[in-house]
């Protein structure tokens, strides 16, 4: 079956989204009002309706007109929250997608609704876990930060109920994809669970950071956030792309009932404004006010009796996690940098790219808390590209080579490393291409550059048999590399005759 879905285009190409993917490790959207949240919604779920089933927390009915064209049944929330725990297990049981619309209900009301609905699509029998798109349009009243003007009770429900769709609901076969405008706002536990995101227009400098610090970009980057047109998104993930690229959303087939405002002119004015407004026609005098919904009622109007049986809210369980074996963690985090380089584009991407990448697939990985910092995954890769052909021997020098290689500039590290192992093996002096690659980059001219500075620095010393090869000695080890090719180096420094 067919589990690539169109969202647009990414410059000339379409860009995709592996739906096969997404089931396994959700997705966080994230942009101010008005850069096309909503839109990018609608289009992932109308390229998916066909393919997957799903559920969508609408909290102002926007989605509701889906069901005409694609079949959604939309669920009115009255507020009856077992109602919607048995509704939500016979979606699960049947396999209908549905919309659930919380529009007619206050804050609290939507919170509570929220997640009765979601504990019933997470509680359901084994037997019923097929797999299920949750997108929860808005995440952030339903997965606060910080407490706010809701009571206590709804937000630990409605928290829990979205912690355990983020971190738990995989195995139960529900996919989250959660839409937030800001996501200082969101609940850090429930966003730290999405490995693909998709970052729109944001202004706010804390949003800014926190966007580029989950794509993995430097401060500096964040400032792009600002200048992203509307349905413009970066989306970085691996059911999107292994490094960020920027996204345009394609249109959509149906639209939403709350449009963005368009101008429209005054009427001309025919009677006198004052009486229009101060006077009741009779067709409005007929019709019936509407009335205004009502809050929940408390269950004990006893205020004191509330007050004496209160007990400060549980505090929402996250899920266990077993620690992981320092040597294990030192094992994991190998073989992850191993795979990086084992990409065939990674030897002409700079360390901040490679770096990118590497915390994309620590997090795949599940590998928490600070995996290490840009130093010192710098320091690794010199040493991984140094060893790509195999480990050197202990006793060969090696240990001192990477002490001398840590007093080095970053950049250099790798670039002296290659050189001191084919010194240590006594192998031909390493081509304008291998001191490329050991650098990072693809022009062999600036490698040879920074081999000068190196020599400058009395870190090597280069001089050339009697047939013009260079060899480059490594001064501190008292090696040298055998003879390479011709015309390699370039001319250094001259030295007076003594």
């Amino acid at each position: 079956m067919r589990s690539d879905i169109d969202l647009g285009l990414t410059g000339e190409r379409p860009a995709l989204l592996d739906l096969t993917e997404l089931l396994a490790t959700r997705l966080l959207v994230q942009g101010n009002s008005g850069s096309g949240k909503s839109h990018l919604l609608r289009r992932l779920l109308e390229q998916s309706a066909g393919l997957v089933q799903q559920a969508i927390i609408d909290p102002e009915g926007d989605f509701a007109s889906l069901s005409d064209r694609y079949g959604h049944v939309v669920v009115e929330a009255d507020g009856d929250d077992v109602a919607l725990q048995r509704i939500a297990a016979r979606v699960r049981t049947h396999r209908v997608s549905v919309v659930l619309s919380l529009e007619n209900l206050d804050a609290d009301g939507q919170m509570r609704a929220a997640a009765a609905f979601l504990g019933g699509l997470f509680d359901a029998d084994r037997d019923h876990w097929y797999p299920m798109l949750v997108a929860v349009d808005e995440a952030q009243l339903f997965a606060p930060a910080a407490a706010g003007e809701v009571s206590d009770e709804a937000r630990r429900l409605s928290l829990g109920a979205m912690t355990n769709l983020m971190c738990r609901g995989r195995k139960r076969g529900l996919a989250g994809i959660i839409a937030t405008q800001r996501l200082a706002k969101l609940a850090k536990n429930v966003a730290a669970e999405a490995s693909n995101f998709l970052m729109g227009r944001t202004f706010l400098d804390i949003d800014m950071a926190r966007a580029a610090d989950l794509l993995g970009l430097e401060r500096r980057q964040a400032e792009t956030f600002r200048d992203l047109p509307r349905g413009h998104f970066v989306a970085l993930g691996p059911a999107l792309s292994r490094r960020p690229l920027t996204i345009a959303v394609g249109p959509t087939v149906t639209v939403s009932r709350s449009s963005s405002p368009v101008l429209v002119p005054l009427p001309e004015a025919t009677e006198d404004a004052r009486a229009l407004i101060l006077t009741a026609s009779p067709q409005e005098s007929l019709a019936p006010l509407a009335p205004r919904p009502k809050p929940r009622p408390a269950p004990t109007p006893d205020v004191l009796v509330q007050l004496a049986n209160y007990r400060p809210p549980a505090p929402v369980e996250e899920p266990d996690e077993e620690p992981m074996d320092p040597e294990a963690r030192e094992a994991a985090l190998a073989e992850v940098l191993a795979s990086v380089l084992a990409d065939a584009d990674a030897a002409a991407c700079t360390p901040a790219t490679l770096y990118q990448d590497f915390t994309v697939r620590c997090r795949i990985r599940r590998l928490r808390g600070d995996t290490m910092g840009l130093p010192e995954f710098k320091r690794r890769l010199a040493v991984a590209r140094a060893e790509a052909g195999g480990a050197v021997a202990d006793d060969s020098g090696w240990a001192r080579a990477q002490e001398i290689a840590a007093g080095l500039p970053d950049d250099l590290a790798g670039l002296f490393l290659v050189v001191a192992r084919a010194a240590i093996e006594g192998a031909p002096c390493p081509t304008d291409t291998m001191l490329a690659e050991a650098y990072g980059t693809s022009s062999g001219g600036r490698a040879r550059r920074m081999l000068a500075y190196l020599e400058e620095r009395g870190a090597i010393v280069t001089r050339k048999d009697l047939r013009g090869a260079p060899i480059i000695a490594v001064p501190d080890l008292g090696v040298e590399t055998g003879p390479g090719e011709p015309q390699l180096l370039p001319t250094g420094p001259k030295r007076r005759a003594g």
